[in-house]
Protein backbone atom coordinates (compact mmCIF):
# COMPACT_ATOMS: atom_id res chain seq x y z
CA UNK A 1 0.00 0.00 0.00
CA UNK A 2 1.07 3.22 -1.27
CA UNK A 3 1.33 6.11 1.68
CA UNK A 4 0.66 9.52 0.50
CA UNK A 5 2.46 11.08 2.99
CA UNK A 6 6.50 11.82 2.35
CA UNK A 7 8.33 11.52 5.72
CA UNK A 8 11.16 13.93 7.07
CA UNK A 9 14.03 13.02 4.43
CA UNK A 10 16.90 12.60 7.10
CA UNK A 11 19.47 9.68 8.00
CA UNK A 12 16.17 9.24 11.02
CA UNK A 13 14.71 6.87 8.71
CA UNK A 14 15.13 3.53 7.57
CA UNK A 15 14.01 2.27 4.35
CA UNK A 16 14.95 -1.40 3.41
CA UNK A 17 15.34 -2.09 -0.41
CA UNK A 18 14.71 -5.85 -1.83
CA UNK A 19 15.75 -6.24 -4.86
CA UNK A 20 17.09 -9.08 -7.48
CA UNK A 21 20.86 -9.89 -7.20
CA UNK A 22 21.58 -13.06 -8.95
CA UNK A 23 24.47 -14.00 -11.12
CA UNK A 24 22.62 -13.20 -14.98
CA UNK A 25 20.41 -10.70 -13.78
CA UNK A 26 20.88 -7.26 -11.71
CA UNK A 27 17.87 -5.59 -11.41
CA UNK A 28 18.68 -1.69 -12.88
CA UNK A 29 15.30 -0.68 -10.81
CA UNK A 30 16.65 -1.93 -7.50
CA UNK A 31 20.11 -0.03 -8.38
CA UNK A 32 18.13 3.24 -8.93
CA UNK A 33 15.71 2.83 -5.96
CA UNK A 34 18.92 2.60 -3.56
CA UNK A 35 20.83 5.36 -5.05
CA UNK A 36 17.31 7.22 -4.66
CA UNK A 37 16.56 6.60 -1.28
CA UNK A 38 20.46 7.36 -0.18
CA UNK A 39 20.34 10.80 -2.00
CA UNK A 40 17.03 11.75 0.02
CA UNK A 41 19.01 11.06 3.37
CA UNK A 42 17.43 7.59 4.11
CA UNK A 43 19.43 4.77 5.83
CA UNK A 44 19.12 1.82 3.14
CA UNK A 45 19.51 -1.59 4.32
CA UNK A 46 20.07 -3.24 0.83
CA UNK A 47 18.26 -6.91 1.10
CA UNK A 48 19.08 -8.70 -1.86
CA UNK A 49 17.00 -11.78 -3.30
CA UNK A 50 19.65 -14.18 -5.30
CA UNK A 51 17.69 -16.86 -6.35
CA UNK A 52 14.44 -17.17 -8.55
CA UNK A 53 12.71 -19.12 -5.87
CA UNK A 54 13.92 -16.73 -3.49
CA UNK A 55 12.41 -13.84 -5.64
CA UNK A 56 9.10 -15.88 -5.89
CA UNK A 57 9.08 -16.52 -1.89
CA UNK A 58 9.04 -13.08 -1.60
CA UNK A 59 6.46 -12.07 -3.88
CA UNK A 60 4.15 -14.60 -2.71
CA UNK A 61 4.38 -13.62 0.72
CA UNK A 62 3.78 -9.91 0.56
CA UNK A 63 1.71 -10.33 -2.38
CA UNK A 64 3.26 -8.30 -5.09
CA UNK A 65 4.13 -8.24 -8.49
CA UNK A 66 7.42 -7.19 -9.12
CA UNK A 67 10.62 -6.49 -7.53
CA UNK A 68 12.76 -4.28 -6.05
CA UNK A 69 10.11 -3.07 -3.27
CA UNK A 70 11.14 -0.63 -0.56
CA UNK A 71 10.00 -0.85 3.40
CA UNK A 72 9.76 2.59 4.97
CA UNK A 73 10.09 2.38 8.64
CA UNK A 74 8.02 -0.74 8.69
CA UNK A 75 5.62 0.39 5.62
CA UNK A 76 5.92 -1.15 2.64
CA UNK A 77 5.67 1.63 0.06
CA UNK A 78 5.79 -0.16 -3.47
CA UNK A 79 8.45 -0.48 -5.87
CA UNK A 80 10.33 2.35 -8.20
CA UNK A 81 7.15 4.17 -8.97
CA UNK A 82 5.53 4.43 -6.39
CA UNK A 83 8.50 5.28 -4.16
CA UNK A 84 8.92 8.34 -6.56
CA UNK A 85 5.17 8.87 -6.01
CA UNK A 86 6.04 8.51 -1.86
CA UNK A 87 9.16 10.81 -2.57
CA UNK A 88 7.10 13.47 -4.00
CA UNK A 89 8.61 13.45 -7.42
CA UNK A 90 7.45 12.95 -10.55
CA UNK A 91 6.81 9.19 -12.41
CA UNK A 92 7.19 9.27 -16.06
CA UNK A 93 3.87 8.14 -18.13
CA UNK A 94 4.70 6.09 -20.42
CA UNK A 95 1.55 6.68 -22.77
CA UNK A 96 2.60 10.63 -22.73
CA UNK A 97 3.97 13.00 -26.17
CA UNK A 98 6.93 14.44 -25.64
CA UNK A 99 9.03 16.45 -28.17
CA UNK A 100 12.14 15.69 -26.34
CA UNK A 101 13.40 13.08 -28.64
CA UNK A 102 13.10 15.26 -31.77
CA UNK A 103 14.77 18.50 -29.81
CA UNK A 104 17.48 16.11 -28.84
CA UNK A 105 18.30 15.14 -32.38
CA UNK A 106 18.15 18.65 -33.68
CA UNK A 107 20.35 19.73 -30.65
CA UNK A 108 23.15 17.23 -31.92
CA UNK A 109 22.98 18.12 -35.71
CA UNK A 110 23.51 21.99 -34.51
CA UNK A 111 26.54 21.02 -32.21
CA UNK A 112 28.30 18.78 -34.93
CA UNK A 113 27.15 21.76 -37.60
CA UNK A 114 28.88 24.11 -35.21
CA UNK A 115 31.89 21.76 -34.62
CA UNK A 116 32.14 20.77 -38.45
CA UNK A 117 31.91 24.28 -39.27
CA UNK A 118 34.96 25.68 -36.80
CA UNK A 119 36.97 22.63 -37.47
CA UNK A 120 36.65 24.12 -41.52
CA UNK A 121 36.56 27.51 -41.33
CA UNK A 122 38.17 28.45 -37.88
CA UNK A 123 34.33 30.08 -37.24
CA UNK A 124 31.20 27.74 -35.38
CA UNK A 125 29.06 30.72 -37.29
CA UNK A 126 28.92 29.88 -41.05
CA UNK A 127 26.49 29.66 -43.79
CA UNK A 128 27.40 26.30 -44.56
CA UNK A 129 26.59 25.66 -40.51
CA UNK A 130 23.15 25.80 -41.09
CA UNK A 131 23.40 23.69 -44.19
CA UNK A 132 25.32 21.31 -42.16
CA UNK A 133 22.31 21.54 -39.48
CA UNK A 134 20.20 20.46 -41.62
CA UNK A 135 21.77 17.65 -44.02
CA UNK A 136 23.08 16.12 -40.21
CA UNK A 137 19.21 16.38 -38.83
CA UNK A 138 17.76 15.02 -41.83
CA UNK A 139 20.98 11.84 -41.81
CA UNK A 140 20.14 11.22 -38.10
CA UNK A 141 16.23 11.03 -38.21
CA UNK A 142 16.84 8.99 -41.39
CA UNK A 143 18.70 6.98 -39.17
CA UNK A 144 16.62 6.05 -36.70
CA UNK A 145 13.88 5.34 -39.27
CA UNK A 146 16.14 2.44 -40.30
CA UNK A 147 16.69 1.11 -36.97
CA UNK A 148 13.29 -0.72 -38.24
CA UNK A 149 12.23 0.53 -41.62
CA UNK A 150 8.96 -1.90 -41.37
CA UNK A 151 7.74 -0.31 -38.31
CA UNK A 152 8.55 3.16 -39.53
CA UNK A 153 6.65 2.39 -42.72
CA UNK A 154 3.20 1.12 -40.59
CA UNK A 155 3.11 4.60 -38.65
CA UNK A 156 3.90 6.69 -41.72
CA UNK A 157 0.81 5.00 -43.62
CA UNK A 158 -1.09 6.29 -41.16
CA UNK A 159 -1.07 9.81 -42.24
CA UNK A 160 1.41 10.39 -45.31
CA UNK A 161 -1.05 11.17 -48.57
CA UNK A 162 1.80 9.95 -51.29
CA UNK A 163 2.64 6.37 -49.00
CA UNK A 164 -1.41 5.47 -48.82
CA UNK A 165 -1.82 5.80 -52.88
CA UNK A 166 1.31 3.92 -53.34
CA UNK A 167 2.55 1.52 -50.11
CA UNK A 168 6.26 1.32 -51.03
CA UNK A 169 6.74 4.91 -50.80
CA UNK A 170 6.88 4.16 -46.66
CA UNK A 171 9.47 2.32 -47.15
CA UNK A 172 12.17 4.11 -49.68
CA UNK A 173 11.30 7.15 -47.86
CA UNK A 174 13.79 6.93 -45.00
CA UNK A 175 16.44 5.96 -47.65
CA UNK A 176 15.61 9.06 -49.99
CA UNK A 177 16.04 11.05 -46.32
CA UNK A 178 19.35 9.93 -46.18
CA UNK A 179 20.46 9.84 -49.49
CA UNK A 180 19.42 13.42 -49.63
CA UNK A 181 21.37 14.21 -46.18
CA UNK A 182 24.15 12.86 -46.76
CA UNK A 183 24.80 14.74 -50.04
CA UNK A 184 23.43 17.96 -49.05
CA UNK A 185 26.11 17.85 -46.01
CA UNK A 186 28.82 17.39 -49.28
CA UNK A 187 27.21 19.54 -51.86
CA UNK A 188 27.64 16.40 -53.73
CA UNK A 189 25.27 15.72 -56.87
CA UNK A 190 22.83 18.56 -55.92
CA UNK A 191 20.71 17.23 -59.07
CA UNK A 192 20.01 14.23 -57.61
CA UNK A 193 19.68 15.83 -53.76
CA UNK A 194 17.99 19.04 -54.23
CA UNK A 195 14.84 17.42 -56.54
CA UNK A 196 14.75 14.45 -54.00
CA UNK A 197 14.41 17.14 -50.68
CA UNK A 198 12.25 19.27 -52.21
CA UNK A 199 9.91 16.14 -53.33
CA UNK A 200 9.62 14.24 -50.40
CA UNK A 201 9.68 17.68 -48.31
CA UNK A 202 6.89 19.39 -49.85
CA UNK A 203 5.00 15.66 -50.30
CA UNK A 204 5.43 15.37 -45.69
CA UNK A 205 4.55 18.66 -45.40
CA UNK A 206 1.20 18.68 -47.44
CA UNK A 207 0.56 15.57 -45.58
CA UNK A 208 1.14 16.62 -42.06
CA UNK A 209 -0.75 19.85 -42.52
CA UNK A 210 -3.77 17.93 -44.20
CA UNK A 211 -3.95 15.34 -41.23
CA UNK A 212 -2.96 17.79 -38.49
CA UNK A 213 -4.82 21.40 -39.47
CA UNK A 214 -7.54 19.78 -42.04
CA UNK A 215 -8.77 16.65 -40.10
CA UNK A 216 -7.59 17.52 -37.24
CA UNK A 217 -6.79 14.12 -36.32
CA UNK A 218 -4.34 13.18 -33.21
CA UNK A 219 -1.48 11.39 -34.41
CA UNK A 220 1.56 10.28 -33.13
CA UNK A 221 5.05 11.40 -35.93
CA UNK A 222 6.68 8.32 -37.47
CA UNK A 223 9.91 10.75 -37.86
CA UNK A 224 11.95 8.87 -34.58
CA UNK A 225 11.22 5.88 -36.87
CA UNK A 226 7.56 5.00 -35.36
CA UNK A 227 8.85 4.32 -31.87
CA UNK A 228 8.71 7.63 -30.61
CA UNK A 229 6.43 9.78 -28.91
CA UNK A 230 6.44 12.79 -30.68
CA UNK A 231 3.17 14.09 -31.39
CA UNK A 232 2.64 15.01 -34.93
CA UNK A 233 2.00 18.72 -35.35
CA UNK A 234 3.94 21.99 -35.85
CA UNK A 235 7.64 20.59 -35.10
CA UNK A 236 6.85 17.86 -37.88
CA UNK A 237 5.31 20.27 -40.10
CA UNK A 238 8.64 22.66 -39.62
CA UNK A 239 10.82 19.57 -40.12
CA UNK A 240 9.42 19.33 -43.81
CA UNK A 241 9.26 23.25 -44.39
CA UNK A 242 13.21 23.40 -43.53
CA UNK A 243 13.89 20.01 -45.76
CA UNK A 244 12.17 21.96 -48.84
CA UNK A 245 13.76 25.61 -47.58
CA UNK A 246 17.11 23.60 -47.66
CA UNK A 247 16.68 22.30 -51.43
CA UNK A 248 15.81 26.10 -52.47
CA UNK A 249 19.15 27.64 -50.92
CA UNK A 250 20.94 25.01 -52.22
CA UNK A 251 19.42 25.91 -55.90
CA UNK A 252 19.35 29.60 -55.94
CA UNK A 253 22.33 30.25 -53.30
CA UNK A 254 24.59 33.34 -54.64
CA UNK A 255 27.86 32.06 -56.24
CA UNK A 256 30.55 31.63 -53.74
CA UNK A 257 29.05 30.94 -50.55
Amino acid sequence: MTNAHTPERSGNHTAIVYRMVMPKHLCPYGIKLKHLLESKGYNVEDRWLTTREQTDAFKAEHEVKTTPQVFIDGQRVGGHDDTRRFLGLKVADPNATSYVPVLAVFAIAAALALAVSFAAFGSAFTPRAVEWFVAFAMALLAMLKLQDVDRFATMFLGYDLLARRWVPYATIYPFAEALAGILMAARALEWISIPLALFIGSIGGISVFYAVYIQKRELKCACLGGSGRVPLGFVSLIENVVMVAMALWMLFKPMGV
